[in-house]
């Protein structure tokens, strides 16, 4: 809105409206925007959730039945959702599709976690929305991102190409002309693209289209993925926020990178121009988690709930399919998959266990993957893995945690310069 309105008076020579032009000036005080928005917000959203008694008992059993869990209210997400929508709609381009595309995913990823929280917290049903409904939504929006990415004449990339020179020196130089193909940015390979029409060769000029609905499909999987991945690990004071702020700031760079072909050349990635816009989004999305943690950090005096987890892990899905990078995830959202396996996993032993054994016996103390370490009631069952024997305190956990995020994310920038 204020990109607009800015680009407009620069006709008039007002001092300073040609600032809005620079991606880093829009990104930074998006950043900065965010970061005062849900920090101001934030107390009187808390507030309000207290009088309307927004609290999930469930939730604060479920962390090793700590008293002072007790009445603390949910659905912060809100502070989130806010605190993301508002800056974007005044300093992004909102003729850019990216920028549509990602605001649309905040939205519908926020409606469906809050339609979640309410059915806990008012309909007290422990599991929320029934498990199908969320899965439809989460398939809907991965095939509005597919269709959107196929029909859209403004998403384009042009493909990185390797040219060998004298002296065993290797510049790599983009295609001029800009295509339209279902490719996706890999690790550990030369030039580090990937088409999926590569499994459609025996389609002929079918093949393009094949790989499109392949792409679909694996749009649908990223989104459900990693936005319930997302959820698994909102678990604890503050967890879920840290580790999705650096997901997305490691996310920001590639886009940032990605959208300007000289970087792009030198990170031997593909170009994709217009998207770095997206930038604009990610600085928002990091100044809201950040601010959120003014509040939710240990001992939080609000959770997200589901309206935060569901749409921070759809957000980090999509960014990422729009970015050609979500054969990056497995690894930047690493924590992710541990936490989702650890659950699959303990539902699995113990079924296991029962049939065989007729005893209830677990793998970990408690699952997803942070009770265990943190539990501080005694449980009635047997379990597997006995270490730690004490609790570890839960800020100490979270930091290790954070730690292992940041790792996980210069990893991910290490593997697209071994090939």
């Amino acid at each position: 809105m204020l990109y607009h309105l800015f680009h407009y008076l620069e006709q008039f020579d007002i001092p300073g409206a040609r600032l809005f032009d620079y991606l880093t000036f829009r990104s930074g005080f998006a950043l900065v925007l965010s970061l005062f928005i849900s920090i101001h917000i934030g107390k009187g959203i808390i507030n309000w959730l207290k009088r309307n008694s927004m609290a999930d008992e469930e939730r604060a059993d479920s962390m090793g039945g700590s008293s002072e869990k007790s009445g603390t209210p949910t659905m912060g997400g809100i502070i989130i959702l806010i605190s993301i929508l508002v800056p974007c709609l005044l300093l992004g381009k909102l003729d850019n599709v990216y920028m549509l595309l990602m605001l649309v995913t905040t939205v519908w990823c926020g409606v469906l976690g809050l339609a979640d929280d309410y059915d806990k917290v008012f309909n007290h049903h422990k599991e929320g929305i029934k498990g199908r409904y969320k899965i439809i939504a989460q398939v809907g929006l991965g095939l509005i991102v597919a269709a959107t990415m196929y029909l859209s004449p403004a998403i384009v990339m042009h493909e990185n190409v390797s040219i060998e020179k004298a002296g065993a020196e290797t510049e790599v130089v983009h295609k001029t002309q800009a295509v339209k193909a279902p490719s996706s940015t890999i690790p550990f390979v030369k030039n580090h693209n990937f088409n999926y029409s590569y499994f459609f060769k025996w389609a002929g000029e079918h093949a393009v289209t094949l790989g499109w609905v392949l792409f679909a499909l694996v749009a649908i999987f990223v989104v459900t993925a990693v936005s319930n991945g997302a959820n698994l690990v909102d678990g604890i004071d503050g967890q879920a926020t840290g580790v999705c702020a650096i997901n997305m700031i490691a996310l920001a760079i590639m886009c940032y990178l990605g959208g300007n072909v000289i970087y792009a050349g030198y990170l031997n990635i593909m170009y994709i121009p217009d998207s770095g816009e997206l930038v604009v989004y990610a600085a928002a999305f990091i100044g809201a988690t950040v601010g959120f943690l003014w509040y939710n950090f240990h001992p939080a005096e609000v959770f997200m709930g589901d309206t935060g987890s569901l749409m921070l892990g759809g957000a980090i899905a999509v960014f990422a399919l729009l970015i050609r990078k979500e054969w990056l995830l497995p690894l930047l959202c690493g924590l992710f998959v541990v936490w989702a396996l650890s659950d699959i996993l303990q539902v699995e032993v113990r079924k296991w266990n029962i049939e065989h054994k007729m005893k209830d016996i677990r793998l970990f103390r408690m699952a997803p993957l942070h009770h265990h370490f943190i539990w501080k009631a005694k449980p009635t069952w047997d379990y597997i893995i006995k270490k730690p024997l004490k609790p570890m305190a839960e800020e100490k956990f979270v930091m290790r945690i954070f730690l292992i995020a940041i790792m996980l994310a210069v990893l991910t920038f290490v593997t697209l310069k071994v090939r």
